[in-house]
This record gives structure tokens, C-alpha cells and sequence, in this order.
């Protein structure tokens, strides 16, 4: 009997070994895969600008992220394989990403019940990937004769609902066109492709003229700077912080926000009725120059077309520029000019800002500013093929208003430092999210 028993058993302790190593080994390199394709999701989705290059930058951004992974995190079963590559018996793939615009048509896909969005609708980008693992005991059994099997996989990543609280964004604020208008905020619908001339506000006259080739009515919207100077940060004085807000959006800090909000010092939230002015940048009359610290910002936006200082200007108001403009790369589509539809922006984001609506812009640094939301413009290469000039007195550039569509770097859905009263916006920049 014991000849039949030995028989009877021997599978029986081959599937438990199997369930006892093979099956933790399988978990685990799905732990992998899925890890791959989450920094891959995220990677991709941050390259969703609503621009008809958007699909084919998030790809190669995708790709980037696995490629340039530093360690295992590009590797699977124990770090020993390359993801998308064959060792010459066992095989992984990454599948194209694939894009949509709802969350709705990403979850039918598996069903093939949905079609896949373009550049300038996609929210969404889904990442799947297989790679073939080696058995050990199961190999043994029935059906694993190839001594391997295929895992896979998945990851969806997208922009998500509306911020409350945004962070990361450009130090600028601007007054609503239209308070009432909560989509667009007296802007005008994006398809429009109003150009507007941004103009430090100031008083009196003459008044700030607008560049040549902006479209919006009015045609020149005055602007200030939020006060978000970290007076503890050792690392950066003054200038250089306006510099790199401006050039790289709010640096993050945990320092008090100085303006008495208890929203973080590198982020805005909607609601927030005690915002103020940059104190070195307070509006002066139109005639005389709109000051240093204006300087400093429009340095850092030129940073998003060059490394260069034509007017010598940023290496006289900004202290280490050279190795602060060597931190801020520029952007790789400079190209697209003010005449152009955004659309067809080539780019990765750095020439787009988000800026802080607001109910309407103080005369002086006491009065305080109420934040209603968020919106973004795109920053134009001048009529002439020149880039801003960070000399212009009146601190001007052009921009063009194309909404929300872009992802901003962090923030927060909910109303958490409960500004908003509850009443979350309906309409507005989302960020980058992992939904699977």
C-alpha cells in the first residue's frame, strides 16, 4: 500500500510546495511589474496637457521613467530581468500606453467597450506590462511543462477632480474678468485663444500699453505677486526665491505661510481671504519702474524660453543666477509663436503657468486679496520672435488663456483648511493621480 500511497502523494506535495514558493515568487514579481507600471502611469500622465503632441510626449515620458530608473525598480524576479527585454528564454513586454478621456471609458477597455482619446482630450493613460517567471515545483505538474508563466501588469493614471488647494503653482495673481463666471472667470472660452498682455498693476498714468498680437478684451490685465517669501530659508535670499518661484512654480516648505494662512507657504487654497502682496513688490505709479523684485519673477519666466541675460539685467537683480538658471532648463518647444492655436505646443509644460484668481487685486500691501480659483495660461514668445523681457518697466509679458487642461504639481481635492466653506470648485487644474 505504500507504493500507491507514495504515488497519490507525490503530486500532492508538489502543489503544496508549488502554493508554498511558486506562488509567492509569482506575487512578488507582479508586486514588481505593477510597481514598473505605476512610476511609468504617473510619468505619462504628466505629460496630459491637452495639446495634439500630448500622446506621443507621455509615451516617450513613460518609456523615460522605465529606462532611467535607478536600481531594481526597472527590473523584475529578484532584479535579475530587464521589463521589455528577453533574456533568450524568459520574455516581458510593455504594451503601447493607451489614453481616455473619462474614467468611465479607461474601466470599459478591458471589455473593449471603449475607443481611446486623442492628445487634446486625454486624461488618462493606462500601462500594462507581462513578463515570463520561472517555476520550480509546479513546473513538475501537469500543464507546466514550459517551466514558466506569463504575469502581468497594470496601471492607471489621470488627472484628477478640481483642487481646492494648489501647490507648486506660479507666484502671480490676477482679478477675475468676470466673478460670477466660474468656468472661465470673464477670460473666454480657451477655443477662443485670447492673448493678453500681463502688466504689473500700477496707478496713474500713462497707463501700461499691451503687446503687440494680444486679442483679449481688455487686452492688458494687471498683476501682482503673492507673498510667499520664506524669511527662515537660509538657502535662498530673496531674489533668489522670487526667482524660482517664477521660473519653477512655489518651492515647497513647512515654514509659516507669511501671509497668516494656514495653508502651506508653497501652496494657495481657494477661499483663502488674508492673501497679500509680496512686500518688496508693492504697485507703484505706472511711470516709474515696476522694481526689482518684478525683475526677479520675469527672470524666471524667461528661464522657461533661455539661459540667456540680453539686457544684463537678471545677473544684476538676481544673486547666483548663473547656477539658478542652470536648475531651470528651458522648455524644449519655443517655437510656437502668439499667433498659433496652444494645441499645437510641442513642449513639456514649462511654458504654461497656473495663476491664482482672485475677487480683485489690492492697491497696497495691507489690503488683502480673496482667492476664487485657479486657471492657466500659456506664455508667448513676443510678436517679434523675442522672448520677455525681464527690463520692461511696466513688467510685462503675453500669455495665452487656455483654462485648466495641465496637471499642477500637488495639491489638494478637499477643503481641508476649510477656506472653501465646503463649496469645492467645480471647474479647475487637477493633478496627477494613481487610480490602480
Amino acid at each position: 500500500m505504500s507504493l500507491p500511497l507514495l504515488v497519490i502523494m507525490v503530486p500532492v506535495l508538489l502543489a503544496m510546495m508549488g502554493f508554498a514558493i511558486d506562488l509567492g515568487r509569482l506575487y512578488l514579481v507582479r508586486g514588481e511589474l505593477n510597481q514598473a507600471a505605476n512610476a511609468m502611469a504617473l510619468a505619462g500622465a504628466q505629460q496630459l496637457l491637452g495639446t495634439s503632441a500630448s500622446l506621443g510626449n507621455a509615451t516617450t515620458a513613460a518609456q523615460q521613467s522605465l529606462d532611467n530608473t535607478i536600481g531594481d525598480a526597472n527590473q523584475y524576479y529578484f532584479g535579475s530581468l530587464l521589463i521589455g527585454q528577453s533574456s533568450g528564454i524568459l520574455n516581458s513586454t510593455v504594451n503601447p500606453p493607451a489614453f481616455y478621456d473619462t474614467m468611465a471609458d479607461a474601466n470599459a477597455a478591458a471589455s473593449g467597450a471603449s475607443t481611446q482619446a486623442d492628445g487634446t482630450t486625454a486624461r488618462y493613460v493606462q500601462i500594462s506590462l507581462t513578463g515570463d517567471t520561472p517555476l520550480i515545483f509546479w513546473a513538475l505538474m501537469p500543464g507546466g511543462e514550459s517551466r514558466k508563466t506569463t504575469i502581468a501588469g497594470q496601471a492607471l493614471a489621470g488627472i484628477s477632480s478640481p483642487l481646492c488647494t494648489a501647490c507648486g503653482i506660479e507666484p502671480f495673481a490676477i482679478a477675475a474678468l468676470d466673478s460670477t463666471d466660474l468656468v472661465n472667470f470673464g477670460f473666454g472660452d480657451p477655443s477662443a485663444l485670447n492673448v493678453y498682455t500681463f502688466a504689473y498693476s500700477c496707478t496713474g498714468t500713462p497707463a501700461p500699453v499691451a503687446l503687440t498680437g494680444s486679442t483679449g478684451v481688455p487686452a492688458v490685465i494687471p498683476y501682482v505677486l503673492l507673498n510667499r517669501y520664506d524669511a527662515s530659508n537660509a538657502n535662498y535670499d530673496q531674489s533668489q526665491q522670487i526667482y524660482r518661484d517664477a521660473a519653477g512654480g512655489l518651492i515647497a516648505s513647512t515654514d509659516p505661510n507669511p501671509s497668516g494662512s494656514a495653508v502651506p507657504i508653497g501652496c494657495v487654497g481657494i477661499g483663502d481671504t488674508v492673501d497679500t502682496i509680496w512686500a518688496s513688490a508693492s504697485p507703484s505709479a505706472c511711470a516709474l519702474s515696476a522694481g526689482a523684485s518684478v525683475v526677479d519673477a520675469l527672470c524666471g519666466l524667461r528661464s522657461r524660453f533661455d539661459s540667456t541675460d540680453p539686457s544684463g539685467a537678471c545677473t544684476t537683480d538676481v544673486t547666483d543666477w548663473a547656477n539658478l538658471v542652470a536648475a531651470f532648463p528651458p522648455d524644449p518647444d519655443v517655437v510656437t509663436a502668439v499667433t498659433d492655436p496652444y494645441t499645437s505646443y510641442t513642449g513639456n509644460g514649462r511654458r504654461i503657468i497656473t495663476v491664482a484668481i482672485v475677487q480683485a487685486l489690492p492697491p497696497n500691501l495691507v489690503v488683502t486679496m480673496t482667492i476664487l480659483g485657479f486657471r492657466q495660461f500659456f506664455v508667448e514668445v513676443n510678436a517679434d520672435g523675442s522672448y520677455i523681457n525681464p527690463s520692461d518697466p511696466n513688467g510685462r509679458f503675453a500669455a495665452m488663456y487656455i483654462g485648466n487642461p495641465a496637471p499642477v504639481p500637488q495639491g489638494w481635492v478637499d477643503d481641508r483648511f476649510g477656506l472653501a466653506g465646503g463649496n469645492l470648485p467645480t471647474s479647475g487644474p487637477g493633478k496627477v493621480v494613481l487610480h490602480q
